[in-house]
């Protein structure tokens, strides 16, 4: 049976909540979700016919700043879905100490078997419903799960067009034509391999010595495959929907990259061994980043596991009971809030960068992001080590100690 993921969040919250003591009163002022808005909307098909869509935008808590979070879209797509996901922005923004809130949207879609027209018309009357939520001083979407920087640029021209002129601030992770920053594209895999690499420092392992296995050959997924294998490291083995591919020596991410870009699909890379999706996870290695959906991770697979280090480079990638069968096998997890936050703090610095009408260059970009993310991590390991809990427990443990006191200062209007 599916672990509902929204109900899976509110038992995180609420186990670390009992951990901090925090007062019922802020336990039920922050675990209520601020807005929710469902649409049901018509898009014109290639073939002349009309298809009714189902969309969401959910603001989980504002206390901290304007919402922030992405838009994706799946068939899977539910209010739940969306609910845990906005929830878990929140701990995100919070965990970095970037001043944002938590938000998700999504459409229940199968972008795969619509055309570009298609989706540009979906985008263009989903913007459309959510407007009146959506703005760059409350509530900047960016992209996710089967949405890109040209998704992005239809929201943000849709936008515009409504107010009468350009509002880049409207969305993160936007072509650098329209607005968008550099380094963007691959920041939440950057940032998952910057945090990998922090913990193998506490570790005393190099880089170079390193074998990891990549669930999910998307954005981040091959991000993080082509800089762990520019670093040194053995990619050793990565999955996405058509299956997996395996070569103990090590893959070429570069030659495997442009494979993928021209078939679609990793397996039948002539340098690696095809194997089952579900097979993956049982490949023993140093690191292992499941970078696809959540939820992939359970008591079914988790024995099977045989990695030191799992990086989160997806959302709630790991169900709780699998969780504690991984931690009593003396896994290290770095959790989804710490583990994939790059993206939101590039997608911030995109955002400031609209504000202030400047261009960063990509070093200092990646300069900046290191050290949030390096300072992030530091106080995470310093309060896991100090408490003699685990890396999840004690980013969640910050995070909430942060919008707590946000919570606290700004008060009850009226």
């Amino acid at each position: 049976m599916r672990v509902n993921p929204y109900q899976a969040q509110v038992e995180q919250f609420n186990r670390c909540a009992e951990l901090i003591g925090l007062d019922e009163n802020l336990r039920r002022r922050i675990l209520a979700i601020d807005r929710e808005l469902i649409v049901n909307f018509p898009v014109k098909m290639d073939d002349g016919s009309l298809q009714m869509f189902m969309g969401y935008r959910v603001q989980h808590d504002r206390s901290r700043g304007p919402a922030k979070g992405g838009i994706r879209y799946h068939p899977d797509v539910d209010l739940d879905e969306v609910r845990a996901l906005a929830m878990l922005m929140t701990w995100k923004c919070a965990v970095v100490n970037i001043p944002y809130g938590g938000a998700k949207g999504g459409v229940k879609c199968n972008p795969k078997e619509m055309s570009r027209g298609e989706l540009e018309r979906l985008t263009r009357r989903f913007t459309s419903e959510i407007s009146i939520l959506i703005g760059p001083e409350s509530d900047i979407p960016a992209p996710d799960v089967y949405t890109d920087s040209e998704v992005m640029a239809w929201i943000m021209d849709t936008y515009s067009m409504n107010m009468g002129y350009s509002v880049p601030g409207v969305v993160t992770g936007k072509p650098i034509s329209v607005g968008g920053s550099l380094g963007r594209d691959g920041a939440t895999g950057r940032g998952c391999v910057f945090n990998t690499c922090f913990l193998l420092k506490k570790m005393n392992i190099n880089i170079e010595d390193v074998s990891v296995v990549i669930q999910g050959f998307g954005n981040v997924g091959s991000t993080c495959a082509r800089i762990f294998h520019e670093m040194g490291a053995k990619v050793i083995a990565v999955s996405d929907t058509s299956g997996g591919v395996y070569n103990p020596s090590g893959l070429v991410i570069p030659e495997l990259i442009e494979h993928k870009n021209m078939t679609g699909r990793v397996t039948g890379f002539d340098k690696g061994e095809n194997v089952p999706g579900e097979e993956i996870f049982s490949i023993p290695c140093d690191v292992l980043v499941p970078a696809a959906l959540g939820h992939q991770i359970t008591k079914d697979n988790a024995p099977k596991i045989e990695a030191r280090i799992i990086s989160e480079g997806a959302n709630a990638p790991i169900e709780p009971e699998a969780e504690k069968i991984l931690i009593d096998k003396g896994v290290d997890i770095i959790p989804d809030i710490l583990a994939n936050a790059g993206g939101v703090v590039v997608s911030y610095f995109e955002w400031v960068q609209n504000q202030q009408k400047l261009l960063w260059d990509e070093e200092t970009i990646n300069d900046h992001l290191y050290r949030i993310l390096n300072r992030a991590f530091e106080e995470v390991f310093e309060f896991k080590n100090k408490k003699a809990i685990d890396m999840r427990t004690s980013a969640f443990l910050i995070a909430i100690e942060r919008v707590a006191e946000a919570t606290k200062l700004r008060g009850i209007y009226p």
